[in-house]
């Protein structure tokens, strides 16, 4: 074991080399994420930086109390105390934007946090801090180990850290992460199984009545109304309040959405089902439970939704037509609605990735490309675009978009 990850340091730290010194070569050496977010770092920090820089201690505190954060820290706060202590790690939980607004570490780990400013007020973002795992799992949205040297600043070779993010159970907007840290020759298989645990452990303590502090709101969003989201996922929000619908409802509710003139039972059928064999009475039976969800704000004849309605798609159609590429490709999180079979939904969705696509490769800026990367990891024709357009000249996002191209080609 220890042997292991030692030849996993040293595999780390000559990635980590390759990049700073000659700002290529690591591509094959860590995973795409990391070297994204090491293009990142390297555009506005410099690798050797020695502490993360510290937000007004008052505006922190201030923040805190006023997040749900606070109530379900303190609720749990002895548990992540023991989980600190037990394994001398250091525990931190933090904002939207990565600034940590509560940490607690064992004897070890809180000497040397204080150090490197992982305190309360310390930002913690890739392009404030460099790489780490708070930073991907806020920005990923997902549970994230960074080893070693895979962080880009030097400060933090010597540790391992392992983040989830904290959603509000209600209305699923994320408040932030919560990051266990210590050192590289303490990795554990159950690290990030254990951030995951404590993540869920904050949720579940989380006042009920909160008014949550969470990310920027999506277009629409925080508004009265509804807000849909339906490019690589599937989230409906009605006045703030996230609505629990299975598939075939966020189907129906995307079509009418979608169709702010409303629809016919004979064209909504049609739109949901195809040639599928079902009848207009599950089609009813579907709409009415739906109905009963939105509070009644779905009229008949023709279906027809009665609320505000803002959805990503039309956000990115939008920004298309505005020429806002970047912002279209940041706001188009995949396919319409994975694995619907929906022909009304299925047609929209090849409408819009091929809308995305063609704009990216008519305008192929390398920054898009590599967001865009990240949802479709095998479109190599959109990247090949984005290289050629860089004719080998020096650019920090080089080596990941040659590192998606492999990826893609392998």
């Amino acid at each position: 074991m220890e042997a292991d990850l030692r030849a996993r340091r040293v595999d780390a730290v000559r990635a980590w080399t390759s990049f700073v010194e000659h700002g290529d070569g690591a591509e094959h050496l860590v995973r795409p994420e990391i070297l994204s977010s090491w293009a990142r770092s390297e555009q506005t920090i410099s690798p050797e930086v020695a502490y993360a820089p510290l937000d007004d201690e008052q505006e922190t505190a201030a923040y805190f109390r006023e997040s749900p954060l606070q109530t379900a820290v303190e609720r749990v706060e002895e548990d992540l105390r023991r989980t600190a202590e037990d394994g001398d790690l250091v525990v931190a939980v933090t904002d939207p934007q990565t600034r940590i607004l509560w940490t607690y570490g064992g004897r070890t780990m809180r000497r040397k946090a204080e150090s490197v400013n992982f305190v309360a007020g310390g930002r913690w973002d890739d392009r404030s801090a460099g790489t780490n795992a708070l930073d991907l799992a806020n920005r990923l949205d997902r549970a994230a180990m960074v080893f070693s040297a895979e962080h880009y600043a030097s400060m933090v070779h010597n540790w391992v850290c392992w983040a989830a993010p904290v959603h509000d159970p209600v209305t699923g907007v994320q408040l932030g992460v919560l990051d266990l840290s210590t050192t590289w020759d303490r990795t554990h298989p159950i690290g990030l199984a254990t951030a995951q645990v404590m993540a869920r452990l904050i949720e579940q303590a989380m006042p009920a009545s909160a008014t949550p502090l969470g990310r920027a709101p999506a277009p629409g969003e925080g508004q009265p109304g509804l807000v849909l989201s339906v490019l690589g996922t599937a989230e409906a929000h009605l006045d703030g309040q996230r609505l629990l619908l299975n598939r075939r409802q966020t189907e129906i509710l995307a079509l009418l959405a979608l169709h702010p003139e409303g629809l016919s039972l004979d064209r909504l059928h049609a739109a949901v089902y195809g040639d599928h064999a079902v009848t207009f009475s599950t089609l009813k039976a579907e709409v009415s439970h739906l109905r009963h969800t939105l509070g009644g704000q779905l009229s008949s004849r023709p279906y027809r939704l009665t609320m505000p309605v803002a959805t990503d798609v039309d956000h990115v159609l939008s920004m298309l037509r505005r020429g806002r590429l970047a912002r279209a490709v940041e706001a188009y999180g995949g396919d319409l609605l994975p694995g619907t079979d929906s022909p009304a939904l299925q047609e929209l969705g090849e409408y819009v990735a091929v809308a995305v696509r063609e704009a990216l490769l008519a305008d192929p800026d390398p920054e898009a490309v590599a967001t865009y990367g990240e949802r479709a990891p095998y479109d190599t024709e959109v990247v090949e675009a984005a290289l050629a357009r860089l004719g080998g000249r020096a650019h920090p996002l080089a080596p990941l978009l040659k590192a998606r191209l492999a990826a893609a080609r392998a």
